[in-house]
């Protein structure tokens, strides 16, 4: 294996629980009461141990200390930002276990200014005191202090860790964990794992005060910078589905940059104009100064080296905050195989779209000389790039558009679970609707018209039983797309599509996934863009005691 293939950098997944000093854990003992006076699984209930005893195990214990701290870190071409990272490094080192296995990870909080932090792992089915969202499912860590994670990994497939806390995941604070099967039939001679980021900290600003002007809201902003996006002929998409399903061409050329300031006031942060066909139109809202793949810049990117002719597994995890990644491998098709940690019907692509905390494992046969990997920022007019190298070739140009980008692009509503991971057939016994309501206009993101107040986490939960067949009814209310993201539980995207725990919901169209509710506790519900999360695009999700 390449050396440089571990530093993967992995999906800083969002931290969209709360902000400041949080309060302690509000399901500490056991059960609880909401306030509607629902008696409610706690994250110490006995459910919760009773569960995690039913997980199979081999025994094993890997075992590891996160330290969250300061750091300058470096980015490649003279970009040096000073950022928040685990063990002075971004991405973090990746974490890698077998089925089975018990992962006892030590987090020490060495950031400044009394800033508490948690680590969620991103995807992984586990007990719910460990999925680290302060103070629904523990204390918050504060700063000089410890927390200890430990928990069964009973299912294989590609995640990633992150905090909890505020808008931490737009710092540097991510590392991928990869969870592998013994008994894996995928066959392949290497993998690469490649980690998608948008990045601003320690560039143009924080993330915090990206969050404090994006809350203004655009109501009084007459005169904004547009943003270089690629608007397509019919930007507001046809919305089949949850993504709009297979799509020939789009926004992948560059567009010419429709600077338009009118005297008004003047945007530090906030990007207009980005548009994408496949995204149904608003792109996203966030300016970056860089995107990253691997935590390098487009103009000293990472370079995976190998021999034509290999075949091999990219596992491709998207840990931005407000950008998806349309991702293609110039001179190759990628044959999709899994996505977020599940297999499914093998499907032959030239790109792939992915959204904030999605994740894709891909099969490549790989050709010989010098190909660039690029992760084009959709509707943004930027990109990532890595370089695969083979053989001799010249370095492509950092802004390279490879035509694949343009090709055959397969999205979440086009594929389907493989057979050994579909649901069975099953009666819904309860169904929700989760209408995603708000705007940029006043920046109010909410469920249900309700913004999550994370000082009262069980204030508004959504009621499960355990044993029941859920159905959520994703209804997007809204102007723009959300990647939406559930803990502790993968759902499937209709009677027959993907397992999946993050899924993108097109603007004004509807998505029903389903999901056994077999994991009690009390579980986020959230879009995986952090600021719109942060802003109270969430809800608990909570077993009734």
């Amino acid at each position: 294996m390449n050396s440089i293939n571990r530093r993967s950098v992995l999906l800083a997944g969002l931290s969209v629980a709360g902000t400041g000093a949080l309060a302690a854990c509000s399901g500490g003992s056991g059960n609880s009461t909401s306030g509607s006076g629902n008696a409610l699984v706690g994250p110490t209930a006995p459910e919760v141990a009773a569960t995690e005893k039913k997980r199979r195990s081999t025994g094993r214990q890997q075992k590891l200390t996160l330290t969250a701290a300061p750091a300058m870190i470096d980015l490649g071409g003279g970009v040096m930002p000073k950022t928040w990272a685990f063990d002075g490094r971004t991405p973090g080192k990746e974490v890698r276990l077998s089925i089975g296995d018990t992962l006892v990870a030590e987090l020490s909080n060495q950031l400044p200014n009394k800033t508490t932090t948690s680590i969620h792992w991103h995807g992984i089915a586990l007990r719910n005191d460990m999925d680290g969202v302060p103070p629904a499912t523990q204390t918050a860590v504060r700063a000089g202090s410890t927390f200890t994670y430990r928990f069964i990994a009973d299912a294989p497939g590609t995640y990633f860790f992150h905090p909890h806390i505020g808008v931490q995941l737009d710092r540097g604070l991510y590392a991928p964990l990869i969870v592998e099967d013994p008994k894996e039939t995928l066959g392949y001679d290497d993998e690469w794992v490649v980690l998608l980021d948008d990045w601003v900290d320690g560039v143009t600003g924080t993330p915090d005060e990206v969050f404090a002007e994006l809350q203004q809201g655009m109501g009084d902003m007459s005169g904004m910078e547009m943003g270089a996006g690629s608007p397509s002929p019919s930007s507001s998409g046809d919305g089949r589905g949850d993504m709009g399903g297979m799509s020939m061409g789009g926004s992948a050329s560059p567009s010419a940059s429709a600077s338009a300031s009118s005297g008004g006031m003047a945007n530090k942060f906030m990007l207009m104009g980005a548009t994408s066909e496949l995204l149904g139109g608003d792109a996203g809202d966030v300016k970056y100064p860089h995107h990253l793949v691997n935590g390098r810049v487009s103009t000293a990117p990472d370079v995976y080296t190998a021999k034509p002719g290999e075949k091999v597994r990219l596992r491709i995890i998207n840990a931005g905050t407000d950008t998806a990644y349309r991702v293609a491998l110039g001179g190759h098709k990628l044959t999709i195989t899994h996505t977020d940690g599940f297999p499914v019907e093998h499907q032959e692509v030239d790109a792939l779209l992915v959204g904030m905390g999605e994740r894709y494992d891909v099969l490549v046969t790989l050709g010989g000389g010098v190909f660039p990997l690029v992760a084009l920022a959709e509707g943004k007019n930027a990109n990532g790039l890595a370089l695969v190298r083979t053989g001799a070739g010249d370095k492509p140009s950092p802004t390279v558009r490879p035509k694949e980008l343009d090709g055959m692009i397969m999205t979440a509503s086009q594929l389907r679970a493989a057979d050994d991971v579909r649901l069975e057939s099953a009666k819904t016994d309860v169904t929700h609707q989760i209408k995603l309501t708000g705007g940029m206009m006043k920046y109010n993101w909410a469920i249900n018209g309700t913004p999550f107040d994370m000082n009262d986490p069980e204030a508004n939960p959504i009621l499960i039983e355990q044993g029941q067949r859920v159905r959520l009814d994703f209804v997007n209310d809204t102007d723009m797309w959300h990647p939406m993201h559930l803990h502790g539980h993968t759902y499937q995207l209709g009677t027959s599509g993907p397992r999946k725990d993050t899924a993108i919901v097109l603007p004004k169209k509807k998505l029903s996934v389903f999901f056994d509710a077999d994991n009690p506790g009390q579980w986020m519900l959230h879009c995986h863009n952090a600021y719109h999360g942060e802003a109270g695009m969430m809800a608990n999700v909570a077993y009734k005691g």
